[in-house]
């Protein structure tokens, strides 16, 4: 059983309300998208059959058409040859022949009616269609998207993880040790490099000292000089 009953369900359905309810919207589009393509060819082969209607009434509108016109000019004939009686024979087929022609007119009119009306639904179902098919990429798009978060949720919940974790603490841990072992050996070994590193120190060092103890040499010099000064000038 289809989800529309009749072409006007599709024009009219709420697409939203619909798959709110479906329990699987992914199926319900999909059935959807599937019955408005079933449907919108049911309607196109309808519009092709009532053109080759129209295209065969108008033919026969042409012929019935040049008949009147024939009957009209037999008619004319009659009379220019005093054969009033065929001349009225031939207007009562005239005639006959104008009935069918209004006739067909007004089907054809009908007919255009039924085109037009044809058209507007063909563009409508379309439209919906076309809604319909957004609204599956979208839900596609939404599936994966969820899909994808809930991979990752699942990874990063996983004891797994945990795992592995602890086992890169362990392996740096190790490597700590290891690398304080090593510097544990280097630990009271002097180079020869270091110990004049330590000579070029002790020298920068020394003249640092000699430096300082001279400028408190010489302030100490200016202090007594200053004091002498002030004496011998209160004296």
């Amino acid at each position: 059983m289809g989800i529309f009953s009749r072409f006007t369900d599709i024009v009219n359905a709420n697409l939203n309300s619909l798959l709110d309810k479906a329990e699987d919207p992914q199926k319900m589009v999909r059935l959807i998208i599937q019955e408005m393509e079933d449907t919108l060819v049911e309607v196109r082969s309808v519009s092709a059959k009532t053109l080759s209607e129209k295209k065969e009434l108008n033919r026969q509108l042409t012929r019935l058409e040049n008949e009147v016109v024939e009957w009209e000019k037999r008619a004319e004939l009659a009379l220019s040859k005093d054969r009033e009686d065929l001349a009225r024979q031939a207007l009562l087929e005239k005639s006959k022949l104008q009935e069918t022609v209004d006739s067909i007119h007004a089907e054809v009119a009908r007919v255009d009616e039924h085109i037009e009306r044809l058209s507007g639904e063909i563009g409508q179902l379309q439209e919906k269609l076309s809604d319909a098919k957004a609204r599956q990429k979208s839900i596609l798009m939404r599936e994966r998207t969820v899909s994808s978060r809930l991979t990752v949720k699942k990874t990063l919940d996983s004891s797994k993880i945990e795992d592995a974790m602890y086992k890169f603490d362990r392996y740096e841990a190790k490597i700590d040790g290891l690398e304080s072992q090593v510097e544990a050996y280097d630990l009271g070994q002097k180079t020869l490099a270091d110990e004049f590193r330590a000579l070029e120190n002790e020298s920068h060092v020394d003249a640092e000292l000699a430096a300082l103890k001279a400028r408190v040499k010489g302030a100490d010099t200016a202090s007594k000089k200053k004091a002498e000064s002030s004496a011998k000038k209160g004296a």
